[in-house]
């Protein structure tokens, strides 16, 4: 045990030795020296981790401590670029984000103090839905809401900023989810007709996919907001693969949702602008229209071209020429002084994340843990396609943000929830079993319980035998009694009288008859009592 917690702080010192090499050499490179402000800062913040260790030492001991140093290196990695753009932009974002890092990571330590067991969020399934509705429909409301670079997805607060609320929505739209599909995964388990290969799901099942199609849809609708709605659309269809086990539900959502993305970019206007800014990037028009335009993407696309294999060095670029390239294009920003082999190890520590979660998942033996897993890991997983595939021209671009590396206060504490809640699920997963709860116990346990039932069993089988004996035995008994017919014609009295006298009485002694007289001379005889109980002579010549 010793030997692991070793390997555990010496993996999370090397991952902190990264972020300080990768921090010293882009501030030699760029101002000449370590500014004194960041070294107090990221001292406080490798504090804050290493109490975020101890804590997990201490109240999530066989919890998964690699997903928290991938988590370290990606956000000490983002907020290094950050800090990099600010250089050229004369700004402070990347000190901002310290100090939502030191948020994030405060709230990962009460959930690692207070959540001993994930079980409970089954309990507010309904209640998670109605905070994650609330909180994604927020931006609507004329007040608080605001649209920023054509979506609507932000809410100012005053003294704070703009936060994008759908960053924790989706958090509690995943415990929903996982509370409702582990409750009803056997009625939509079950199938309906055979069409193609697939087997269709019957059509009374279809009520859920449905609804969030349609809220999809009006997310797509009210708030021009493609990214969001296809994470959420994509969550649910995912988790309700894993829990019903059938391909059918992807192809319908998959179907369901491309249906819904067509007509809503030929209906309204900013989503059909970034689809011909992905399908003609490079045309002069698209390239050259002042809102909506390609720009953006194409200013992307040549830093990462001029990033090449390895890159251009920390400090050696010029990521700070694309729009917003802290936060909607860190990616690019990445690649262009990183190269292609950064990208590809940032990509990897995803991936690991991942991995870590789906195992996770499959060790669970709890269903919900299962699907919660799951489903937090998909969303993830679709947050980090979404952002670079807009980049890198797979898919249309999205207003969402790379998870632990963009700048943006929501997007860094929900992800930071997200990771502390994978660590928490996979205590439980780790957990050795009790002798109680293992394989062997409920083996041993099973042999028990059937001997124990053999036994009852050949205990009634000799109590029946012993019965159905006694019973023989009172039935040969009764049948041993001679039956003397009386004629019906008799008096009570006289048939009394001829079975007293033609049947022995129990106890007393049967005597034959006295033998006859042979007249011979005296004969000497034994006396025998009669019948009537007086004593008979011989008789004499």
């Amino acid at each position: 045990m010793m030997a692991t917690r070793l390997k555990q702080f010496g993996l999370l010192l090397f991952s902190m030795l990264i972020c300080g090499v990768s921090f010293f050499q882009m501030f030699e490179r760029t101002a000449g020296g370590f500014p004194h402000s960041y070294l107090w800062m990221l001292a406080f913040v490798g504090a804050l981790f290493l109490t975020a260790w101890g804590l997990l030492l201490r109240f999530q001991p066989y919890a998964n401590q690699a997903i928290m140093c991938c988590v370290m290196v990606l956000t000490g990695t983002g907020i290094m670029m950050i800090a990099r753009i600010d250089q050229d932009l004369n700004t402070s974002v990347a000190f901002k984000q310290l100090l939502w890092l030191s948020i994030a990571l405060v709230v990962a330590d009460l959930l690692v103090i207070f959540m001993k067991d994930y079980r409970v969020l089954r309990r507010f399934s309904y209640v998670s839905m109605v905070i994650g509705l609330v909180l994604l429909l927020s931006p609507m409301l004329p007040v608080v809401g605001s649209e920023q670079y054509g979506a609507r997805i932000w809410v100012k607060i005053p003294g704070l900023g703009s936060f994008q609320p759908s960053e924790f929505a989706k958090l509690f739209l995943a415990f929903f989810f996982a509370s409702y599909l582990y409750d009803h995964r056997d009625q939509l388990a079950v199938g309906g007709k055979k069409v193609l290969g697939l087997q269709l799901p019957r059509i009374k099942d279809l009520g859920p996919i449905i609804v969030v199609w349609i809220v999809s849809m009006g997310v797509l609708v009210m708030q021009h907001d493609l990214g969001t709605s296809l994470m959420f659309f994509a969550m649910f269809v995912s988790m309700l693969y894993v829990a019903t086990g059938r391909t059918s539900w992807i192809v319908i959502g998959f179907i369901a949702f491309a249906v819904g993305a067509f007509a809503a970019a030929n209906i309204f206007s900013h989503v059909g602008a970034r689809v011909d800014a992905w399908l003609h990037p490079f045309d002069s028009a698209q390239y050259n229209k002042e809102y909506g335009g390609s720009y953006q993407l194409v200013t992307g696309i040549f830093g990462l071209a001029s990033g090449g294999l390895m890159g251009t060095g920390l400090g050696q670029g010029h990521p700070s020429l694309t729009p917003i390239a802290n936060s909607d294009y860190i990616y690019a920003a990445l690649g262009e002084e990183l190269g292609l082999t950064g990208l590809m190890a940032i990509l990897m520590l995803y991936l690991l994340i991942i991995a870590a979660g789906m195992i996770t998942a499959m060790k669970i033996k709890d269903g919900f843990g299962k699907l919660l897993a799951s489903g937090l890991v998909f969303t993830m997983a679709f947050q980090v396609f979404t952002v670079v595939g807009g980049i890198t021209l797979v898919i249309p671009l999205t207003g969402l943000t790379l998870p632990y590396m963009a700048a943006g206060g929501s997007s860094l504490i929900a992800n930071y929830m997200l990771a502390t809640l994978l660590m928490v699920i996979s205590n439980s997963a780790n957990k050795p079993e009790s002798d109680i709860d293992s394989d062997t116990f409920q083996y041993e346990a099973m042999q028990a319980l059937s001997a124990r039932k053999q036994s009852r069993a050949r205990r009634s089988v000799a109590s029946e035998q012993s019965a159905a004996q006694s019973q023989a035995v009172s039935q040969a008994a009764t049948q041993a009694v001679p039956q003397v017919a009386i004629p019906a014609t008799m008096q009570q009295s006289q048939a009394t009288e001829i079975i007293s006298t033609e049947t022995p009485v129990a106890g007393t002694p049967i005597v034959p008859p006295a033998p006859p007289s042979n007249g011979f001379g005296t004969s000497d005889m034994t006396s025998t009592p009669n019948p009537s109980g007086n004593t008979s002579e011989g008789s004499q010549a």
